[in-house]
Formats: C-alpha cells, structure tokens, sequence
C-alpha cells in the first residue's frame, strides 16, 4: 500500500543550465561601494573593475568544480500508506556521485490535493554521498494522483554559481480512504469479548442458532436450552450448547449520487461513507462473515462479491479509494434490483444513502423497504450540523423565523421517513459524519449479538 519510490538522474532545466547566486550579486552590489570615493579620485574605479573581475573568476571557478547534472540522482520515497485528511511525507534523497559537496534546494511539484504548495526541502550532500529531507502532505480527496518531476538548484562550496536541473520523478500514487479510523474500530473490536467468540466460535447461552453439542445443566442454565430427550436418556439435566452463525453475509450498499456531494466537516459525506464503510469492513472480515461493496448513482459504478479473508479486504480497500462522487441523481430501485438478483439468502444490508428533500415519498424509502422482505437492513443517513444548528436557533426576526422553521420541518420530515422504515422493520439512523463509524460498528456487532440474521 506504500506507494514504490522512485529514482531518477538529473538532467539539465534549461538550455544554459546555470546561473549566478543571490551570494554573486550582492557581493556585486557591495562592490559599487568603491564609487564613493571614485568621485573624488578616478582610480578607486579601477579597484571597483578589479573586484569585479575576481569575483567573476571566483565564479567560473565555482561553476567548474559544480557537478554535472547527470552526476546527480534523486529519489522519492513514502513513509506510509497515503489516507484522506490524515498526515504523511514524502522523503526526497539526492545522491551525489561527484568529488564536490553540494548544497541543494528541491522543488517537488505535487497536486493541490495533497499540499497547497510545491514540496521545497534544502539539503546538503558531501562528495560520493547522500542525504535526504522530508516534506509533509495532507491528502483532501482519494483516488490515484499523478506526481510529476522535481526541480532543483544547487551551489558548490563557494555558493556563487549555481545550476539548475530536473529530474522526472512522474509516478501515480493512491490515496485510501482514513485508514487509521478503519484501525482503530478493529482494534476495539479485538479487544472485545465479540471477537473472542467469533474467531474461537466459543459458545454462548441463548446466542446463536447452530448447535454445538451436549453438557450437563448448569446453574444459570436457560431453561428453553434444555434437551428433554437426553435428560430422559440419562437421567439428569442436559443443556444445549449453540455457537454464534458463521460466514453471514454483509453487503456495503454506498450511494455515491448528487446528495452525496454535500460537504460536512471539510469532507463530503461521500468521503464520511467511505471511511465508515471501511472500518465495518475491516471488523466484519475479521469476525469471519463475507462483505461486498455495491457503489452506484445511475448505474452500478462498484462491485465486489462477497468473500471473506485478508484477499477480500485489500480488494475492498482499493475500491473505496477510487468510489467518485457523481453529478447525476441515484437510481435507487435500480440498485436494489441488482442486489436482490445478486443476493437471494437473506443477508445484513448496510445502506448509506441520503434523503431528497421533496414532498413525494423519497424514492430510496421505496427502494429500501423493498429489501426488507428478504434481507435486514441497516438504513443510514448522514446528519446536518447547519440544519439542526438553524432549528435550534431562537429567531429574532421574521425572516429568522421562517428560517428556523423550515430547519425544523425538514428534521421533522427526515425523523418520519426514517420512523417509517423503523415500522416496517429496518433499523434506519441518522449519524453525525464523526459518529458515523462507530456508529455502523455497534450496530453490527448488536446484530450479531442478537442473531438478528
């Protein structure tokens, strides 16, 4: 997932190639001091040309002893995965393969994307040697972005002459969607009881459906799990002993149409969707159940099987990173179609979606009470903080009031949409973009908990 590094020899910027320092022409300015006394006698102008021509001799000497650039070498490398919103850097080390120490800026052009402005690192590198300095980038979208080629400009030991050079350093890179938000809910999960009785299929009182085998009652026993032909058989109480379900199936349902671009908490809720969807997936694989991804706006944009194991969870993770955002409006029934077709057992649909403000029945209601027949679904919408901070607002004026109500007829509307899919047997939520992620994660694991499937 750390994107390959990247190496390349320098070559030349421009056709000279070369140029003075900042150091040449202040030394140059300073010589202009011997004017001064040039107006009173004409021969300090002779000591003005001759510091001028030393330092002009200084700087060819300088511009010689500079290496070629062909005798430099540059290398990007990454120190971790690229993630969204999440802090990384970019390693830029230079290899000088000349007898000359060198002291180098590097300019390495990378998208707006990933920082406002170029990557700018100073280095210096001895004779037959290396160094290397870091910059840091700060992703704002996912998906791959292509980096192109760094410029540098490095002085000798002087620093009069300089010269300018490139190196094509042009790769794609990958940015996932925030995988330490993915990390964290798994870890939590590992901690927990759940995934002890997951992984080890450890037996549970009145959990599960699938028998396991026979004991002996004991205190605390239900009653409902005792086995009356065996207790006959042998003369004492015997109790049944389920296991929890294995290999349930959980599909990831994202809708990635126009209502999906809205922009809560500097990311869009598409970008929110996606970093949730991938700390259920990650959690769910680990409990040995099999996810798929459906993606879609007017179409199916994404389709992944579902499939269990470490395989499923990087094909998982490479396709959120490229889910778009998409100017069109969702086909919701549609997409269900394609699910229903595609997945006849029952199986726990987890629906991240958003609500059209219109006065007809939202067209995704339909849409997910038509899965409701076969499959459990977990119906999630994304929260306005703007909207609730408007309806909480005490007008102060007309206008300010028409405003307020309006917020609260709209969360009002919202509430019933979803109260209605609650009445028909989904379990249907309305998450804060920061609670979204834990939010998903509780309520499969309350699924699971329940045997809700």
């Amino acid at each position: 997932m750390v994107p390959a590094p990247v190496e390349a020899r320098a070559r030349p910027a421009t056709k000279l190639g070369h140029s003075f320092s900042n150091r040449f022409l202040i030394l140059l300015l300073v010589g202009l001091v011997w004017l001064v006394p040039g107006f009173v006698d004409g021969r300090f102008a002779y000591a003005m040309l001759a510091w001028d021509a030393v330092l002009i001799l200084g700087w060819i000497a300088d511009l010689l002893k500079l290496p070629k650039p062909d005798q430099l070498s540059v290398r990007r490398s990454w120190s971790a995965p690229l993630a969204l919103q999440v802090e990384s850097h970019a390693e830029i080390t230079v290899i000088n393969h000349s007898r000359s120490t060198i002291h180098m800026r590097v300019l390495d052009y990378v998208p707006s994307f990933l920082r406002d402005e170029p990557g700018s690192i100073r280095i210096s590198v001895a004779p037959q040697g290396e160094a290397s300095a870091q910059y840091a980038v700060k992703p704002r979208v996912r998906g791959s972005l292509s980096l192109a080629q760094s410029h540098m400009r490095y002085q000798g030991a002087l620093r009069l002459a300089e010269r300018w050079a490139m190196a094509n350093l042009s790769q794609e890179v990958i940015v996932y969607p925030d995988l330490h938000e993915a990390r964290r809910h798994a870890l939590y999960l590992m901690r927990s009881r759940q995934v002890e009785l997951e992984k080890r299929f450890s037996r549970i009182r009145g959990a599960g459906h699938a028998f396991e085998s026979l004991r002996e009652y004991r205190e605390g026993d239900d009653f409902g799990d005792i086995c009356w032909t065996a207790t006959a058989r042998r003369g004492k109480l015997v109790t049944r002993l389920y296991e929890l379900e294995k290999s349930q199936t959980v599909w990831i349902v994202l809708d990635t149409g126009r209502l999906m671009r809205t922009r809560v908490a500097k990311l869009s809720k598409l970008d929110h969707a996606v970093n949730a969807a991938l700390a259920l997936g990650q959690v769910a694989l680990m409990t040995g159940d099999r996810v798929g991804l459906l993606a879609y706006t007017r179409s199916i944009q994404h389709r992944i099987p579902p499939e269990r194991g470490v395989t499923q969870l990087r094909q998982l993770l490479d396709t959120l990173a490229t889910v778009r955002e998409d100017g069109a409006e969702a086909d919701h029934l549609f997409a269900v179609s394609c699910l229903m077709r595609d997945q006849k057992r029952r199986s726990f649909v987890v629906w991240i979606t958003e609500l059209a403000e219109t006065a007809m029945t939202p067209e995704v209601i339909e849409a997910a009470s038509a899965l409701l027949s076969r499959h459990l679904v977990l119906f999630v919408v994304i929260g306005q903080p703007d909207l609730h901070h408007a309806a909480a607002q005490r007008p102060s004026s007309v206008s300010q009031m028409y405003e307020v109500s309006a917020a609260q007829e709209v969360l009002h509307r919202r509430e019933l949409l979803l109260a209605r899919l609650r009445e028909r047997g989904a379990l249907a939520v309305e998450a804060p973009s920061g609670e979204l992620a834990p939010m998903l994660v509780n309520s499969y694991l309350q699924v699971k908990k329940k045997s809700q499937l």
